[in-house]
């Protein structure tokens, strides 16, 4: 099982030590940026919260703007995010 299946924060840092170790220059990437913000990463393993409701909407928000670019208006974009719901 994986760090993120489990969330068990004690093997958070045995699998940065596991990323860093190895030869994939992307894994090493991952984990150095990991370890700069070493906190919300582990806060995100341990708190029951999530914002995922939210990062649902702004991306649902972004595809209609992207879906209209050049030829919509915030009116068109209103009445399509108001009008879906």
């Amino acid at each position: 099982m994986s760090l993120f299946e489990t969330r068990d924060p004690a093997q958070l840092v045995p699998c940065l030590e596991d990323a860093e170790a190895s030869a994939m220059a992307s894994f090493r990437d991952i984990a150095i940026g990991l370890r700069r913000d070493f906190e919300a990463v582990h806060a995100a393993l341990t708190s029951p919260w999530s914002n995922g409701q939210t990062e649902g909407q702004v991306t649902k928000v972004k595809l209609l703007k992207r879906q209209g670019y050049g030829r919509a208006n915030l009116h068109l974009l209103r009445q399509r995010l108001l009008g879906a719901a």
